[in-house]
């Protein structure tokens, strides 16, 4: 990449990022929240450094990962250098990544078994270091999709957080994509108030207005900050 098209990509990434903060602002003053309820999550999965250098510049520090092994490339080498940075996983988890896992992330969104409960469990004892979790709650029963079935979140938690002693902070959801999106976050809101949990990950670039309205206190947006994705091959 060229110097100036360097420049060219800062400053683009700037004012989305600039933006989708405003955008978070005026959603939260319409339902009569104060806008430092709702955190932004930026999508870093499959972004070339320099757009990730371009949203540090911006002050981001709280990144969502999909992937294991490439937030690893991506943020091992940063890690000393960045204060206050706040690694989030956002995508599945097999349970043999459960120590890779708990070594680098801060929080964990994506809980959804309890065969990956005691996993966290197992890698939390033998590390030492303790990331918050959030339980992935699939509210369209979406076969193909990852996520615990409504009828099944409690048991879920009660292994998690009661027996296993994971801090289980909250719910995360991804409505189906063919479905108004709004019903599936009142549905999480609702359930994430029966079982006293105060955190909902919930809206990404096409309708975190419609969660920040619902309750959302974090939203994972990609797209709408660093543009179309593309696949990276290079080194991270």
């Amino acid at each position: 990449m060229t110097l100036s098209s360097t420049a060219s990509a800062d400053a683009s990434i700037s004012e989305r990022f600039a933006a989708v903060r405003a955008s978070i602002e005026t959603a939260a003053h319409a339902v009569g929240r104060d806008p430092a309820s709702v955190t932004l999550v930026a999508v870093s999965k499959t972004q070339e450094p320099v757009a990730i250098d371009a949203a540090l510049a911006t002050g981001q520090r709280i990144f969502g990962e999909n992937r294991v092994q490439e937030a690893q490339g991506r943020w091992t080498p940063r890690l000393g250098d960045l204060p206050g940075l706040q690694l989030r996983l956002i995508g599945p988890l097999q349970t043999n990544k459960a120590a890779d896992a708990v070594a680098l992330f801060d929080v964990i969104e994506t809980l959804d078994r309890p065969k990956l409960a005691r996993a966290l469990a197992e890698a939390i004892q033998r590390t030492g270091r303790d990331p918050s979790v959030l339980i992935q709650v699939n509210t369209g029963a979406e076969p193909q999709k990852a996520g615990v079935l409504m009828a099944d979140l409690s048991g879920l938690l009660t292994l998690a957080r009661n027996v296993l002693g994971l801090r289980v902070e909250g719910l995360m959801a991804i409505p189906p994509v063919d479905e108004p999106a709004a019903p599936h976050f009142q549905r999480l809101r609702r359930l994430a108030a029966d079982e006293g949990l105060s955190v909902l990950s919930m809206g990404m670039s096409s309708d975190y207005a419609a969660a920040i309205a619902e309750g959302a206190t974090h939203v994972r947006v990609g797209s709408a900050l660093f543009g179309e994705r593309k696949a990276w091959q290079g080194p991270l």
